[in-house]
This record gives structure tokens, C-alpha cells and sequence, in this order.
């Protein structure tokens, strides 16, 4: 009986400790929205997207050129001549599938470069929000993912404002 009794006390004892701490959610995706280093990032990418489409389509022209050319001398040229043409064709393919495959890596890696000092600036600003309020726990909301499925917002609070003003935005 006492065996049972102390095992029911260690099961309680981490779910009263919980219910004791803090609780407090934000929604970063509303936060990150209105920080005002955002639009300048989107405009960066989106340059470095045209530039990426435009040298693409550079390579894409050229495969056509060279295609349409291998077509019109396709019936009077030699064997040696066509599989030239051919690997022409299948080197300038490669480029493309290289070049497709190195932009995207690279367009991905500035879009992280240019985020993580947004990112950290919302990190702080939230650990910030969570110390001075004395919250042990702050849920994010704005993910689908989230393992937070209901929200008591009576004994919950939203921080979401309170780092919007540590932030300086609206």
C-alpha cells in the first residue's frame, strides 16, 4: 500500500510543479509581419529570384539554338557530327540542371542569412518579454505544428503585444 501511495506522489508531483509554472503564448509570424526589416529582405530575394530566372532562361535559349540547328543539319551531317551536336546538347542540359540545382542552394542560404538577424531579434525580444513577466513557458502559435492544442487565455497570457512594443513595431 505504501508502495503504491509513493508512486502515485512521484506521478503527481511533475504535473503540480507544471500547473504552478507560467504560461504565456505568442504568435512570431504576426510579429515577424510587421518588423520593418521585412519588405527589404523580400525585395532582396525577389532580385536574386529574377536574376536566377533571367541566367536560366539564358541557358534555356541556347539549348533551343543549338537544338534548332542540330534539327537543320541533322539529315545531311555525318554520324561524328551528330553525336557532337548530341553531347552539345546533352552538356548545355547539365549546365542548366548544375545551374538550377547551385541557385536554389544559394538563393536559400541568403534568405537564412538575411532572416537570422530578424530571427535572433525576436528571440531576444521574447526571452526579454518572458524573464521581466516571469513566464517558464511561452508556446508559439503560429505553427501548424505546434504541440499546443488549446489555449486557457484565463490563465494563459497572450506576449505577443508586449514584444511587438519591446520591438519598436505595431
Amino acid at each position: 500500500m505504501l508502495k503504491k501511495l509513493l508512486i502515485l506522489i512521484i506521478a503527481i508531483a511533475p504535473i503540480t510543479a507544471f500547473a504552478q509554472d507560467k504560461l504565456a503564448y505568442i504568435n512570431t509570424q504576426e510579429i515577424f509581419a510587421v518588423m520593418p526589416e521585412v519588405p527589404g529582405i523580400e525585395t532582396q530575394l525577389s532580385e536574386k529570384q529574377n536574376q536566377i530566372s533571367k541566367n536560366g532562361q539564358a541557358l534555356v535559349d541556347e539549348f533551343n539554338k543549338k537544338n534548332e540547328e542540330f534539327q537543320a543539319i541533322a539529315a545531311t551531317s555525318s554520324e561524328a557530327v551528330k553525336a557532337d551536336q548530341q553531347k552539345q546538347l546533352e552538356q548545355i542540359n547539365e549546365r542548366y540542371q548544375l545551374y538550377i540545382q547551385n541557385s536554389q542552394k544559394e538563393l536559400q542560404d541568403l534568405q537564412q542569412q538575411l532572416l537570422a538577424p530578424v530571427n535572433k531579434k525576436i528571440t531576444d525580444a521574447i526571452k526579454t518579454v518572458a524573464d521581466a513577466n516571469g513566464y517558464t513557458y511561452v508556446f508559439d502559435v503560429a505553427t501548424m505544428y505546434s504541440q499546443l492544442v488549446y489555449i486557457n487565455q484565463a490563465t494563459a497570457k497572450n506576449i505577443t503585444a508586449d514584444v511587438k512594443a519591446k520591438l519598436g513595431v505595431k
